[in-house]
């Protein structure tokens, strides 16, 4: 099997298995082997997939990208990744979508923080950060891996409201009116006053931290001219 082939076959086993056992298998596996196994099963295949795709994704020689994005852009998207840190850090605090026992009491709050701007602050972190990837380096195993993060994320943000909609469908339908999917798309559309879009000192402080962490990690790819970071195969997360 070529590089380029098990990388692809490494994602498409991912975000397949991911898909497939956080929606339409969840309910009978649950059933058949109980909430802890199910969960720690879930957990095996997500780690063992996602090793084999570094994996994969590492064993392939470094080749040159279709595009490079120019260097106005690694700022814009430098701040892009700030506002996904800080939606991936907020969305562990009082998120509805979370397997939690007060998650149907969490959806009749109003919108707050990282919420209001969007109700999948979590999986539109990785959103953001696929698009930003793909927009910045064009090589075959980054449009691979990053793609597949776009279309589990994309997918299961949208198979996530319509399995809580079953689960709670008063709450969960309240939530999606009173929420936007796209971000910012309840700010701008008068559904949630601007002031309550503030994420908190937590996601800004640690969301904060971990750009510097990760810009400090990617400084040595990017030369003025681009040239380290054509020779070092582009971004690494």
């Amino acid at each position: 099997m070529s590089p380029v082939a098990s990388v692809a076959l490494a994602t498409a086993a991912f975000v397949g298995t991911h898909l497939a056992m956080s929606h339409p298998l969840r309910a009978r596996l649950v059933a058949r082997l109980g909430q802890g196994a199910f969960t720690g099963l879930y957990s095996l295949v997500a780690l063992g997939t996602l090793g084999w795709m570094i994996f994969a994704w590492r064993s392939i020689e470094q080749s040159s990208p279709l595009w490079i994005a120019p260097l106005w852009w690694w700022p814009v998207s430098s701040a892009i990744m700030l506002l996904a840190l800080m939606l991936l850090v907020g969305s562990f605090a009082g998120n509805p979508a979370l397997p939690h026992p007060g998650a149907k009491a969490r959806a009749s709050r109003p919108a707050s923080g990282v919420f209001a701007i969007t109700r999948h602050p979590m999986n539109w972190s990785f959103i953001l950060w696929a698009l930003v990837h793909i927009s910045l380096w064009g090589s075959g195993r980054n449009l691979i891996v990053a793609g597949g993060i776009l279309i589990l994320a994309l997918f299961g943000s949208i198979g996530q409201d319509a399995k809580k909609r079953k689960l709670y469908p008063e709450t969960w339908g309240s939530w999606e009116t009173r929420t936007s999917f796209v971000p910012f798309g309840a700010l701008i559309g008068g559904k949630v006053p601007w002031r309550a879009a503030l994420p908190g000192w937590i996601p800004v402080i640690v969301g904060l931290l971990l750009w510097l962490a990760i810009t400090w990690y990617h400084a040595p790819l990017v030369s003025p001219v681009g040239s380290l970071g054509r020779s070092l195969g582009g971004p690494l997360i």
